[in-house]
């Protein structure tokens, strides 16, 4: 198997999730990923949102679903014999991925222009909060303060219970992403020109470019959003929320014949015709008598019964799941969306991780490599680099791994 960056080798001082899971997409697609780890503690996220067993093993679920396929190698960037190991690991690689606050890499000699001296083509990626430029470079930034100050809260929730941040981590991801593809675009420049490059990548501007819609409708109109909870930015009464026996479905009927469609299968068909809902204006403006003549007859039935009957109609819907019938979904099997690793806690049970969100018809993403522990392939990273095995005793000696 020839995956599209197998013989790419990657240096990543990241942690967290913004960073890790960006090095992480490009190693499922072959990539060797040398993961750069304090001693004693490791990536912040070994020991977040987990149970006592998990925070032992420095290995919780956030950890772990962020760094599959990457060996990890313990060191200490504040010690002396440092700069010599990471020379001879950038030397040797293709693309270097920090995520520190703005300055910091510099200040340690391990910035852009160091490192460069060293590797004339390298690719060097820095993702931060803000950038590495501008007024509030360096201003340190976790996901919920970007949803907050990029105007992600400002339109999420609903008036009575004002902003709202929401339940994941879309910017952190999102950033991931973002980095992820940067950091391909400039692996494919260097096949073209045989030139490195620096990429900078900002959690707010990924965070603006997630709400292109919202925003660039505002720039146009000058009109602020509202909170509006689970209605649709369109205004269509037919695109919400609403109650069944059992649950929630989100109905997104939109176009005129998805309406028709709903109103003829909850038994609407001369409701439809009254000029108050016969067509898109006519329904916002009578909005909530809309919604609440839906909302009545669909809590009615269960949200099976009525996706039973949207499907075949072309009413676009889904009901509202949660984790545990989720992630049982057969479509999810059928896609091979996760990845299983024996459990580094339990060898009687395997861990289940997410793989990709997507698929190829050859050579897809995927690894066999589980997520490291701390410091696990430092021995072997630091024979590989040529240091004799005196000279890593005395750098476990003297604290530097």
């Amino acid at each position: 198997m020839t995956q599209a960056f197998s013989g790419v080798r990657i240096v990543d001082f990241t942690q967290v999730l913004a960073g890790p899971f960006a090095t992480q997409q490009l190693a499922l697609l072959g990539a060797e990923v040398i993961k750069i780890e304090q001693p004693g503690h490791g990536d912040q996220t070994r020991g977040l949102m987990n149970d006592a067993k998990d925070a032992a093993a420095g290995m919780s679920p956030a950890f772990m679903t962020c760094n599959m396929g990457k060996r990890s190698l313990s060191l200490n960037l504040k010690s002396e014999q440092a700069k010599e190991i990471v020379q001879r690991l950038v030397q040797e690689a293709d693309v270097v991925v920090e995520n520190f606050k703005a300055g910091v890499m510099d200040r340690l000699g391990f910035g852009y222009a160091d490192m460069r001296q060293w590797k004339s083509d390298l690719i060097y990626c820095s993702i931060s909060g803000y950038g590495q430029s501008g007024p509030k470079a360096g201003v340190p930034a976790y996901d919920g303060a970007i949803q907050a100050d990029s105007g992600m809260m400002s339109i999420t929730g609903y008036p009575e219970t004002g902003p709202t941040r929401t339940g994941y981590m879309p910017v952190d991801m999102s950033t991931a992403l973002n980095a992820a593809f940067a950091i391909s675009t400039a692996l494919y420049r260097k096949l073209a020109t045989g030139e490195g490059q620096l990429i900078d990548v900002a959690m707010m501007d990924t965070a603006i470019v997630m709400q292109t819609i919202q925003i660039t409708n505002y720039l146009a109109t000058g009109k602020e959003p509202q909170l509006i909870g689970n209605r649709s930015p369109t205004g269509h009464p037919t695109a919400n929320v609403f109650k069944t026996t059992d649950g929630h479905i989100n109905i997104l009927a939109l176009r005129e014949p998805q309406v028709a469609s709903l109103f003829e299968i909850v038994g609407l068909s001369e409701s439809y015709r009254d000029e108050r809902f016969s067509n898109g204006p006519a329904r916002i403006a009578h909005y909530d008598d809309t919604y609440s003549m839906l909302s009545e007859i669909l809590q009615r039935e269960s949200s099976a019964h009525w996706l039973d009957q949207f499907a075949p109609g072309g009413v676009p819907a889904a009901a509202i799941r949660s984790y545990s019938e989720v992630v049982d979904d057969e479509q999810f099997q059928h896609r091979k969306t996760f990845i299983e690793f024996p459990s580094p806690v339990d060898p009687n049970k395997n861990t289940r991780l997410i793989r990709a969100g997507y698929q190829t018809a050859e050579d897809g993403p995927t690894t066999d490599i589980p997520p490291p522990r701390l410091g696990e392939h430092t021995q072997e990273i630091l024979t590989d680099l040529g240091f004799s095995k005196a000279a890593i005793d005395t750098f476990r000696k003297e604290r530097v791994v």
